[in-house]
């Protein structure tokens, strides 16, 4: 099964990607992060990266879909893979379907996490990250138990330096006028699922597996067995 979590900057769908990937043993494919894990480990798709990514260029669109499907031969044990950030726009989803089908395979379902503007906006505004591993936290609506210090690495948080209000303002737009046609595209797939990101963390992450369900998706008996222990 291979999910795609929609949603703009300050929705919450890192989070939920990690979530989801945890429940239902799905390996979180974040476009950054394999860009530059198919780079570090030199495979096909990240050495045609790599000048792209040294030059600080935009890395084409096949390139990318290249290294989602090298990572679908990698699943380490996963029962498939949850893309955050990619694709963002329909030329962009329609080359991935087309490669997904050229190997037997497809996107499942896509999940939307469905925020107003002014609540991203705000949302953003409040986000600061770790310096170790860029875990991300939220003075309003996820704090640390220790103001200013991560929970997992106890490093010391920091605002993105591209979470100001122009830049902020500026992605959003982006979001609303570029990336949410993926909404119709997928829609007319029968794929999408609409959820309202506007709740906690945890009720979403409910919201989320209680659409699946009725789908066949459900966390294996032996995580929910792991979790309770």
């Amino acid at each position: 099964m291979n999910l795609i979590l929609i949603g703009a900057q300050g929705s919450g769908k890192g989070t939920q990607a990690q979530l989801l990937a945890d429940e239902l043993r799905l390996k979180p494919t974040a476009s950054g992060e394999l860009l530059r894990a198919a780079i570090a480990k030199g495979t096909p798709a990240g050495k045609a990266a790599q000048p792209y990514y040294d030059r600080g260029d935009l890395v084409p669109d096949e390139i990318v879909v290249q290294m989602i499907l090298e990572d679908l031969e990698n699943l380490d044990g996963a029962h498939g893979i949850i893309l955050d950030g990619f694709p963002r726009t329909i030329p962009q989803a329609r080359a991935l379907d087309q490669r997904l089908s050229e190997r037997g395979q497809r996107i499942d379902y896509v999940i939307y996490l469905d925020v107003p503007k002014d609540i991203l906006a705000e949302r953003l505004a409040g986000r600061y990250v770790c310096t170790a591993y860029g875990h991300v936290w939220n003075i309003r609506t996820r704090p640390t138990r220790v103001p200013g210090i991560c929970d997992y690495d106890h490093s010391p948080l920091v605002q993105r330096s591209d979470d100001t209000p122009e830049k902020i303002a500026r992605r959003l737009d982006i979001f609303f006028h570029e990336t949410i046609h993926l909404l119709d595209y997928y829609r007319s797939q029968g794929k999408l699922i609409r959820v309202d990101g506007t709740r906690s963390v945890e009720d979403v992450n409910r919201a989320i597996l209680a659409t699946l369900l009725p789908h066949g998706v459900a966390p294996s008996p032996q995580d929910e067995q792991g979790a309770g222990n």
